[in-house]
């Protein structure tokens, strides 16, 4: 039995043209990084693994984001599988976010990156403002 690579497709963000190119990604962990990668998100699934929350409390929770980061974030992790965005159709505006079952998965990766910075952490907050 010989072990075949499956490959996907993951957007590439270009700031300088409107379109996407794509690559093709081949290591499950650059695929990993890809979906949850960046500054915020990891943030986002932290706070939403603690409980649903509307738009305003995960944007006060996640000190120095901007609106329209947030948002970005937000729809990114949407669109791939990660959180679900609850509309009640009501005016004015109410909008809840939560984990789904894919994105509750990701607790264990952030468990053993949290026990990872608490053993290594101190080596290198030096180099953080």
């Amino acid at each position: 039995m010989t072990n075949q690579v499956r490959t996907r497709e993951i957007p590439l963000f270009n700031t300088h043209e409107g379109n996407m190119p794509k690559k093709e990604v081949y290591c499950p962990v650059e695929i990993t990084l890809r979906i949850i990668g960046g500054q915020w998100k990891i943030l986002i699934i932290y706070y939403l693994l603690k409980k649903t929350m509307r738009f305003n409390e995960l944007q006060k929770n996640l000190n120095g984001i901007t609106h329209r980061t947030l948002i970005r974030q937000l729809r990114e992790m949407e669109s791939h599988g990660l959180i679900i965005r609850k509309d009640f159709n009501e005016i004015p505006l109410r909008v809840e976010y939560s984990l789904s079952p894919l994105g509750k998965s990701l607790e264990y990766i952030l468990q053993i990156m949290d026990a990872w910075g608490k053993e290594y952490g101190n080596n290198y907050r030096r180099d953080f403002p």
